[in-house]
């Protein structure tokens, strides 16, 4: 009676152990949603599952991946129902990143060249000591019953001994070049090897997710995991070209992609997100702004305690989210086009979202964990522009192409770094501002040479004033020559100034242009407006007197 009641716990063990099931399933990277400081990596594998209880184990994926972020989705012809899943951390003994272990492998090789080179070294070293005895025997003071040897014996040996040694030399110094040359490849390879095992990463620590699926029968399931990775990021950037002709500006859009996260990212459909997720999802509070007399072991309670709270409201900010969507693979056909056509920018699509935006690249990208930047494009758009120079010749005799442009696309224009061409030509690096959709803006597209600027002072003159010559006066004049040397008419925005005093001991008199043509601002600015034909020249002059007593000292005049 007793076994009897054994066999039944012994069977439903045993059924339990063969219930449960481990497979190591082989997963690749399919999307990728970078973030301006980490990025959210989604890998797909496909299993059959053989009904029951199933553990999936993905392994050897980075070790600072986090795991509050780990999400699991699945489809397939399992009924499967997801029950949980898991992160822990592993060491291996070996390096899964084939990238990692080719330079691991590499750096190998060079060690035993060094260590060759260090053994050729020390076997000349002894050799140029045995050179070194040989030539002191020689030359040494024979033993009364030893015949000293024959000049021509000894003028031989002596010979025989400077060859060795200068070929001892030059073999030296041959194992030094090859030993500085192979100690540049170490310090490269070491370099990439840091990249790609990413910032502050040591060892051959990884992280293995372990999902468990449970089924009723046997079937196929197409498994997705995403997780978050730190080290990665994205930042835009523009080729603003200026078509002249047109009067336009045709806007290249792109993402500059970098990562270290330790796996690279081959052939991935990539989202660039505009979110931050570092910054939380609620705005910060205030708090009690208290005023008392100084206590210092006060404080340090109070900086404890303000210490605890900020660590509790790290921990509950909520993860990012994994974004996910279908996208649409652009088709290549073999039929050559009968003309030649401009090649075109592949573009992304945008989602837009409550607090942010998202660009889904169409074309599949790859991206390396070395931290090389890699530019994606995200769309391109051709803006109608009004040109219009600007000049401050006091500052620089140079003239400034802008233009005002209209955001007549549906993307938003973060601010990031710009590449100016004029009809072709790189002119400059500028910067753009984060404009949205639907919004005006000015792009400052980089000094032209076609506008000639011109600055001249033509006189400074001093005299006395009053009938006891107790003031003085000062007069400045100059001239701005402004020309457009272009075929096509142009404005020119001139700006100047005039000194303001800030003494009612100090008169500045506005001698030249009439105030009623350009009247000076309240920071003491002048600003023309010039509408200049091919070829036109215009000459501005600015002169102003100041007036003050001869006690009085004046800061901020010009020599």
């Amino acid at each position: 009676m007793k076994s009897f009641r054994v066999l039944p716990t012994v069977l439903w063990l045993l059924s339990s152990v063969l219930w449960l099931r481990a497979a190591p399933v082989s997963s690749t990277i399919s999307a990728v949603t970078v973030y301006t400081d980490r990025a959210v990596v989604t890998r797909t594998a496909s299993v059959e599952l053989a009904g029951g209880i199933t553990e999936l184990v993905f392994a050897n994926l980075p070790q600072a991946l986090n795991e509050h972020s780990l999400q699991v989705s699945g489809r397939g012809t399992a009924q499967a129902l997801i029950l949980d899943v898991s992160a822990k951390q592993t060491y291996v003994d070996f390096t899964p990143n084939p990238r990692v272990k080719e330079i691991e492998d590499l750096l190998k090789g060079y060690g035993k060249q060094v260590r060759g080179l260090d053994d050729r070294t020390a076997l000349l070293q002894t050799q140029r000591g045995t050179l070194d005895r040989m030539e002191a025997a020689l030359t040494a003071q024979p033993a009364k019953d030893v015949p000293r040897p024959a000049v021509t014996d000894l003028a031989s040996a002596m010979s025989f001994l400077v060859e060795q040694r200068a070929k001892i030399t030059a073999d030296l110094a041959g194992l030094d070049e090859a030993r500085e040359e192979l100690q540049n490849k170490i310090a490269t390879a070491q370099a990439q090897l840091n990249e790609l095992r990413g910032a502050g990463r040591a060892g051959k620590a990884y992280k293995s997710v372990t999902v468990r699926v449970s089924a009723p029968q046997a079937g196929s399931l197409e498994v997705a995991l995403a997780y978050t990775v730190p080290g990665a990021s994205w930042s835009p950037s523009y080729d603003a070209r200026v078509l002249s002709t047109e009067r336009a500006v045709a806007l290249g859009y792109f993402g500059v992609v970098r990562q270290s996260t330790g796996e690279d990212w081959k052939d991935v459909m990539l989202t660039l997100s505009t979110a931050r997720p570092g910054l939380g999802g609620a705005a910060p509070q205030l708090g009690v702004w208290n005023l008392d007399v100084f206590n210092p072991i006060a404080l340090r309670q109070m900086a404890e305690r303000d210490r605890r709270d900020e660590m509790a409201m790290r921990k509950s900010v909520a993860p990012a989210a994994m974004a996910a969507g279908s996208v649409n693979m652009q088709q290549f056909t073999n039929d050559a086009p009968a003309e030649l056509k401009d090649a075109e920018m592949a573009s992304a699509t945008m989602e837009a979202g409550a607090t942010s935006a998202s660009f889904k690249l169409t074309i599949a990208s790859s991206v390396p964990s070395d931290n090389s930047p890699q530019k994606v494009p995200i769309t391109s758009a051709k803006f109608a522009a009004n040109p219009e120079y600007l000049t401050v010749p006091k500052r620089l005799a140079t003239a400034y192409l802008t233009a005002k442009v209209y955001n007549n696309s549906e993307f938003p224009l973060l601010a990031g770094t710009m590449n100016v061409f004029l009809d072709g030509t790189f002119v400059a690096t500028s910067g753009l501002r984060t404009v949205m959709a639907g919004e005006k803006f000015d792009l400052a597209l980089g000094a032209d040479e076609g506008i000639s600027v011109k600055y001249k002072r033509v006189n400074r003159f001093a005299e006395d004033t009053g009938l006891t010559n107790s003031g003085k006066r000062l007069t400045y004049e100059y001239l701005l020559t402004v020309q457009n040397n272009k075929k096509t008419a142009e404005r020119v925005i001139v700006v100047d100034q005039v000194p303001l005093s800030r003494n009612e001991k100090i008169v500045v008199k506005l001698l030249s242009p009439d105030a009623k043509d350009v009247k000076p601002t309240d920071e003491g600015s002048l600003k023309w407006s010039l509408d200049l034909k091919p070829g036109e020249k215009r000459e501005l002059t600015v002169k102003f007197a100041i007036e003050y007593d001869k006690d009085t000292n004046v800061s901020g005049l010009e020599p």
